[in-house]
């Protein structure tokens, strides 16, 4: 099962800051009102709230991702819709790693892995199974897409 609607284009957001930032709020708002679950684009797979400190600011940033299960690990991946660069919970990941983590109706702290490169490499084939759409972003762009596995404390 894909975690994203294949035909949902999501560049258009991460061309715009201001869309995204309103389109990220009102999937934090669903997925708090309806027990972690969401509709549209996400309708039917798997995400999570991941809450980050921001790596210049210091402050606190809220994101929701699509993960995966992949050899019993939880997985989030750094596609950014196959833009050029990673997205900005990336960068916050590699300077705090320290995390908050929200599924579902349940909420605990964790630590981010990003998996090196021959990890990515294995995990990534894996990651298209479940969600095809991953290889179409990876195809967009000349940067290998990170992963990062989601331990818990």
């Amino acid at each position: 099962m894909s975690d994203i609607d294949p035909d949902f284009d999501k560049s258009e957001l991460v061309a715009d800051a201001a869309a995204l930032d309103d389109f990220n709020r009102n999937v934090v708002e669903e997925f708090r009102a309806n027990g972690g679950k969401v509709g549209g684009p996400f309708e039917g797979g798997t995400l999570l709230l991941l809450h980050t400190t921001g790596a210049k600011s210091g402050q606190p940033r809220l994101s929701p991702l699509a993960y995966l299960d992949v050899d019993d690990r939880m997985l989030i991946v750094g596609s950014y819709a196959g833009a050029p660069k990673d997205p900005a919970w990336v960068h916050n990941l590699r300077a705090n790693p320290k995390v908050r983590v929200e599924v579902g109706t349940e909420a605990y702290d964790a630590t981010a892995r990003e998996l090196p490169a021959d990890e990515r490499d294995a995990a990534y084939p894996k990651i298209i199974e479940r969600a095809p759409v991953f290889a179409e972003y990876q195809s967009k762009t000349t940067r290998a897409i990170p992963l990062f596995e989601l331990v818990r404390a």
